[in-house]
């Protein structure tokens, strides 16, 4: 292979012109130091109306920074805490649609993606370089843009799946060495440990996991250490699946399909994860319309998908991407994966949830905040958990539904829900 052609990032930048459509991967494949260089040529007005999409980034926003308003317009997949303020100011806005539909949603155009950012490993003896810690729908922009502007990393790994893409793909090739965007672990609480153990109990032998990170994802990971031949098939995973992969308890033995492969869209986890998964031909980093297609979950056995909630209703309604008509997060793979662990033999489909905030708020409610999207729809609500117990809603008429709701809601907040009921008609 000859020696790839490396040029300054504010050349490469350069190629990014005013209107122009962009789009990047997610979480730590997103491209920090092309984003710095792209807010500069910001800053010094040479660019204007710039349109970006994404999922959910960490790390340098300054595109959505109020003084880039006229620079740079953002419409996120799922909206993140650095693009939080300008969702709520109008500066950005929000794509509800579900993770499995963003790959076709550049393919028909209904996004115009013009120019693709990536921040990719060292270019193999192929001539390859790895997309590494994300794939999502890389892809499809790839296929659409005029341009692909391309950051080489030493810190990211060469992951194996559908992340291998040719130097020839790459319009300009720039390189800057940083460490990736490393995700925290806050301390597991009694309320998650408590979830978590009613979650386990619904795992067995041979299932097949779809869990994020936070608190109640590796709760439950955390007491799966007495469990054989569990896999992975997930939009993403993290840190908790490593030490449950090296002790076997996760081998992928039972899946239908990948089968020995632990299977994600796009990873999000501390440094060790980024090793872990770095020329490690077990871990598959896949396109997202894959991971998240309801028909290829439901091929697996067994497939738990465990999702979380902002708010229930009593009839089970799943609100989790706003509060009200605030937009908070996203729809991410939620549906995706409640139908097709639905579809899946002997799956379970789990929200799982505190029954109240931190601030002492009911996350079980008569009725959704008034704006609040229905992110998961009554009909595909299965297992619903809080650290109070566990239910299963799946075929339950309205009234039984809501006395099951109320059963797992907080002490302090089931009478108030019981006359609520009885207040709209449910009982």
């Amino acid at each position: 292979m000859t020696a790839p052609h490396y040029i300054p990032i504010e050349e490469a930048i350069q190629l990014v012109q005013s209107g122009d459509h962009l789009y990047w991967p997610c979480v730590a494949a997103s491209p920090q130091q092309l984003l710095r260089a792209l807010v500069a040529r910001g800053e010094r007005n040479e660019l204007h109306d710039v349109n970006m999409i994404h999922l959910h980034t960490e790390g340098y926003a300054g595109y959505a920074a109020p003084e880039h308003k006229d620079h740079f317009h953002l419409d996120a997949i799922f909206v993140g805490a650095n693009s939080r303020a300008a969702n709520d100011s109008g500066q950005a806005d929000y794509i509800p649609v579900s993770l499995s539909d963003t790959g076709k949603m550049i393919r028909t155009g209904a996004q115009r993606v013009d120019g693709v950012l990536l921040m990719v490993s060292e270019p193999d003896e192929e001539g390859y370089v790895s997309l590494g810690t994300s794939v999502d729908c890389a892809w499809d922009a790839i296929a659409q843009a005029r341009y692909v502007i391309a950051q080489v990393n030493s810190y990211m790994p060469y992951t194996y799946g559908d992340t291998r893409l040719p130097l020839s793909k790459i319009t300009a090739l720039t390189r800057f060495d940083e460490p990736l965007y490393a995700a925290g672990y806050p301390e597991l609480t009694d309320v998650d440990r408590a979830i978590g153990r009613h979650a386990a109990e619904l795992i067995e032998d041979g299932a097949t996991l779809q869990m994020g990170i936070g608190r109640i994802p590796n709760a439950v990971m955390a007491i799966l250490g007495d469990r054989k031949h569990l896999g992975i098939h997930s939009e993403m995973f993290s840190d908790g699946a490593i030490p449950l992969i090296e002790s076997g308890v996760i081998d992928g033995s039972c899946k239908k399909i990948d089968i020995g492969k632990h299977v994600a869209s796009f990873l999000k986890g501390s440094s060790d994860l980024y090793r872990y998964v770095h020329r490690n031909e077990s871990v598959m980093v896949r396109d997202i319309s894959y991971t998240n297609s309801p028909m290829v979950i439901a091929q697996n056995p067994n497939v738990i998908a465990l999702n979380s909630a902002i708010q229930i209703d009593l009839t089970g309604q799943v609100c989790s991407d706003s509060f009200g008509s605030r937009i908070y997060s996203g729809s991410g793979g939620q549906l995706d994966f409640m139908l097709g662990a639905a579809y899946s033999e002997g799956g379970k489909p789990i929200i799982a949830m505190p029954s109240i905030t931190g601030k002492g708020i009911s996350k079980i409610v008569p009725q959704l905040t008034l704006g609040a999207g229905v992110v998961t729809p009554r009909t595909c609500v299965h297992w619903v958990i809080t650290e109070q117990g566990r239910v299963n809603l799946f075929g339950k008429p309205i009234h039984e539904r809501a006395r099951m709701l109320i059963s797992i809601a907080h002490p302090s907040v089931r009478q108030t829900l019981e006359q609520q009921a009885h207040v709209l008609g449910i009982f």
